[in-house]
């Protein structure tokens, strides 16, 4: 029993393996097929012109044989006629009443066949044929016949002895095999009593010949079919290749290569193809070069415009300082303007720093001062930097903080910069919901979450947060004082760092930003150990409001607890909410 059942799963196993060979077989040929449009005509080419040989092989078969038959049945009829006389003639002499009228059949078709032209055996126009004589009237159930009559179909026999001729195709069992026949008979007139003559002509010479015509029709067909697959993939290949060429062209141009250029031959249409398609990548370069051209000219004037306005931007700043300092002495209105002065200074500094910022990653410059952190502390950090402004926006901020520390060599301002600009876009587009900061880790790399629940992103904005100066929504009434440079610069210190920054948002969703971060600077790694969110909804902030109210409550009966830092959760609260 453990025998059978181990050959059993041998079995399977075989099995399984031919499956899976098959399968990977045909997807290579899907693969194949829906790549190379050649294959797909030739292909289609030569299914439809199998389908037409077919079914013009088939109704040549069908008009030869159907003439072959109809020829002989013309001759069997014509050498019927041409032995009718004859036979009448030998015949009146037979006495039907006598003991051997067998005998005198058979010695009358034996002159049929030996008399006219002299032949020695039974041969005419319509071919070699054996006769059968019957006498069809008389009594009981043994007629007196000479031949084969037990090749002579009864209904045949029937049509006959009714005084007609008639012709039959008929097929009868020899000892060699099957041999089909055109039975041809024709009453007879004696001088006693009407007979009938059956005369038998074999198909042998015709069905030899619709043999070799078959044989011919098959090779022609699969000659016709080769030379149509090879002048179609000749023909295809023509027309195949100029665009194969052209999307050759067009990847290498895509990578960089501004100067690949189609091979213009000829006048035709292909050519015109080229000519349009090489037209098309001149002024794509044109372009190209201009947009360079533009962008080395816009980072320079950012880089010169930054510099530049250093010297006055100190200077200023001095003086709103010495005003700011005496604005107790000033009246209220002036005060006022003192104030606003140094904040929009404040501002203006900023975005001059994100402008060298800007400049130094252009340029290259950009350096690191890796050191070796606890990433969720920084982030931790952070998010209580940001803290009055989201009490002041009514934004609940939520750590969920794993219980190891998450170690990596990185640039601590940096890091905390990229996480900064995060929550703080976050609390601009939480729309009064909660702000939630994540964290995960493996081996290679670490990665944070920061999500939101407001109004999200629409399609394909996604790719275009990370824009300079780019906002999805110029109208808002945002409360960081942000510049547009924030995530951009993120997404450089990101990439500084050889980790990445990743956007997604859906509409009335929300957005999630993912910084994922290698261990050690520069170093691969293969996947975030966290996934962005999918278009799902994927938490439901009023859960979390319950659990985040019943801390808040057991908080307040522990003061001793109450400044402690920013609301943290840990993996295992956040797997209980």
């Amino acid at each position: 029993m453990s025998a059978l059942t181990r050959q059993s799963r041998w079995v399977r196993i075989a099995a399984g393996r031919v499956r899976e060979e098959v399968r990977n077989r045909w997807h290579a040929f899907e693969t194949v097929w829906r790549r190379s449009m050649q294959l797909r005509v030739v292909v289609s080419t030569l299914a439809l012109s199998l389908a037409v040989v077919i079914v013009l092989g088939m109704v040549l078969q069908w008009q030869i044989t159907s003439r072959l038959l109809v020829s002989k049945e013309e001759a069997a009829i014509a050498q019927a006629e041409v032995s009718l006389p004859i036979l009448e003639r030998e015949l009146t002499a037979v006495d039907p009443n006598s003991d051997n009228v067998t005998e005198q059949l058979q010695a009358a078709l034996n002159r049929l066949t030996t008399s006219s032209s002299g032949q020695s055996t039974s041969d005419s126009v319509a071919g070699a044929f054996t006769p059968v004589l019957v006498d069809g009237h008389a009594p009981g159930d043994r007629k007196p016949a000479a031949g084969p009559l037990q090749d002579v179909p009864k209904d045949l026999r029937r049509f006959v002895e009714r005084g007609q001729l008639a012709t039959k195709i008929h097929t009868v069992q020899r000892a060699s095999g099957p041999v089909t026949m055109v039975e041809v008979g024709t009453p007879v007139s004696s001088a006693t009593r009407p007979l009938q003559i059956y005369l038998l002509f074999p198909l042998t010479s015709e069905r030899n010949t619709l043999a070799v015509v078959q044989r011919t029709l098959l090779i022609s067909g699969i000659v016709l079919l080769a030379l149509l697959g090879a002048i179609t993939n000749l023909v295809t290949r023509q027309v195949v290749r100029p665009v194969r060429q052209a999307a050759q062209i067009a990847e290498q141009l895509s990578e960089g290569d501004l100067d690949k250029r189609m091979r213009v031959i000829g006048e035709d249409d292909v050519a015109r193809l080229a000519e349009s398609f090489n037209e098309m990548a001149d002024n794509l370069k044109d372009q190209i070069t201009q947009l360079e051209e533009f962008g080395q000219l816009q980072k320079r004037f950012t880089s010169d415009v930054s510099h530049e306005l250093r010297t006055p931007l100190t200077t200023v700043r001095m003086a709103a300082d010495v005003l700011h300092a005496s604005r107790e002495e000033f009246p209220d209105g002036l005060a006022r303007s003192t104030e606003l002065l140094v904040d929009e200074l404040d501002r203006f500094e900023l975005l001059l720093a994100d402008l060298l910022e800007i400049s130094r990653l252009d340029a290259g410059v950009a350096d690191l001062a890796a050191e070796r952190m606890d990433l969720v502390e920084l982030v931790e950090r952070a998010v209580e930097s940001l803290r009055p402004i989201a009490d002041s926006s009514g934004v609940e901020l939520r750590v969920i903080a794993p219980a190891e520390r998450l170690e990596i060599v990185a640039d601590t301002r940096r890091v905390e910069r990229i996480m900064r600009n995060l929550v703080a876009n976050a609390i601009d587009h939480a729309e009064g919901g909660p702000v939630e900061v994540r964290f995960g880790g493996n081996e290679q790399a670490v990665a944070a979450t920061v999500r939101d629940y407001g109004v999200g992103l629409r399609s394909g904005e996604a790719e275009l947060v990370f824009t300079r100066f780019w906002r999805a929504d110029p109208s808002r009434n945002r409360r960081t004082g942000g510049t547009g440079l924030g995530l951009s610069i993120s997404q450089e210190d990101a990439r500084l760092h050889g980790g990445d920054l990743d956007a997604w948002g859906e509409p009335g969703e929300g957005t999630c930003f993912r910084l994922t971060l290698p261990r050690s600077p520069n170093k691969d790694y293969e996947t975030s150990p966290l996934s962005l969110p999918s278009t799902r909804r994927i938490a439901a902030p009023e859960a979390l409001l319950a659990t985040s109210a019943e801390r808040q409550a057991e908080d307040a009966d522990e003061p001793e607890s109450r400044d402690q830092g920013p609301a943290r959760l840990s993996e295992e609260t956040w797997e209980e909410t």
